[in-house]
């Protein structure tokens, strides 16, 4: 399965990503070097992975996704998720619980807030 994302940054700069279909082992390797990439030019920024159309996230790449999360908010920048379905959740929760209690707004509830931003076009699509 293919996992496409639109990168969006809003007016004062903080960067979206719509994260479209799938997310397993193939495309969470990838997935991670764009968002190193992303970070690397934007040092500042608050990333947020949208993952309101993501249709499937799998027990094999979930391990490298969450990693990368880590990774990256051991950093300076922060990255958060919106829109993360209840049974994505699940998942996640058989992986790291801490990690995404940092993450998820109302974790504990399992009701994720949508980031209410204004987001203008100019960032680069990923897909694999």
């Amino acid at each position: 399965m293919s996992m496409k994302a639109q990168i969006r940054t809003d007016s004062i700069g903080n960067i979206t990503v719509h994260m479209r279909g799938g997310l397993n082992y193939e495309n969470s390797v990838p997935f991670r070097q764009e968002l190193e990439e992303l970070i690397i030019e934007n040092p500042k920024s608050i990333i947020t992975l949208d993952m309101h159309f993501l249709d499937f996230v799998g027990s094999s790449g979930i391990s490298t996704f969450v990693q990368t999360i880590k990774e990256l908010n051991n950093i300076q920048t922060k990255v958060r998720l919106s829109n993360v379905k209840k049974e994505f959740i699940r998942v996640f929760k058989l992986y790291d619980t801490e990690i995404l209690a940092s993450i998820i707004d109302d974790f504990e509830n399992e009701d994720v807030p949508s980031i209410g931003t204004v987001m203008t076009p100019g960032r680069r699509p990923f897909e694999n």
